[in-house]
């Protein structure tokens, strides 16, 4: 169970483009059969059109613009993203979400004693956990903040146990 994130938003923006421009162009098909003047000029933009060649510059740039954005379409559809749900140790459809997971490991760090503040980030088979402190000489915080992750991974038992590095942030040191 690794539930990957939707392409949503890819998705919506393309889909919202093409709309509208399928609303311009019937608005002006229709006020062109009701013989009404139209938002867009059709023979100012159909001679504009017949007027650029394929060498031209405008056709280049247009063309490049156009393969960019379908390259970038068709990355974002094909690349994976980040899983929402990792899977867990015990019944095949258990899993904890990576919000949850990042919420639980902070917790878990923010109760040694010494730490102040701590921010955790979930980094493919990683989990990068950095503490702020008070201590003016931090040494061995950073074993015992990696050791309470350590028993909370357990705890939650990931399928794929994630390696655990500790940053440690402290003031600077007195004189």
């Amino acid at each position: 169970m690794k539930r990957r994130p939707s392409r949503a938003i890819p998705a919506t923006v393309t889909a919202l483009i093409l709309l509208a421009a399928a609303v311009v162009v019937a608005v002006v098909a229709i006020q062109m059969l009701l013989r009404e003047p139209a938002w867009v000029n059709y023979g100012a933009v159909a001679g504009y059109l017949h007027g650029l060649r394929w060498t031209g510059t405008a056709v280049a740039v247009a063309g490049g613009a156009v393969a960019v954005l379908g390259l970038l379409l068709a990355f974002a559809a094909v690349v994976p993203g980040a899983p929402t749900v990792l899977p867990m140790q015990g019944t095949p459809n258990s899993g904890a979400s990576s919000r949850g997971m990042r919420s639980t490991l902070r917790a878990a760090a923010s109760t040694v004693d010494g730490v102040s503040g701590a921010t955790v980030a979930l980094r493919g088979r990683r989990v990068k956990v950095r503490v702020n402190t008070g201590r003016t000489r931090p040494e061995g915080l950073a074993d015992a903040v990696r050791a309470a992750v350590a028993r909370r991974l357990d705890q939650i038992a990931p399928v794929a146990r994630p390696a655990v590095s500790v940053r440690v942030r402290s003031p600077r040191k007195a004189s």
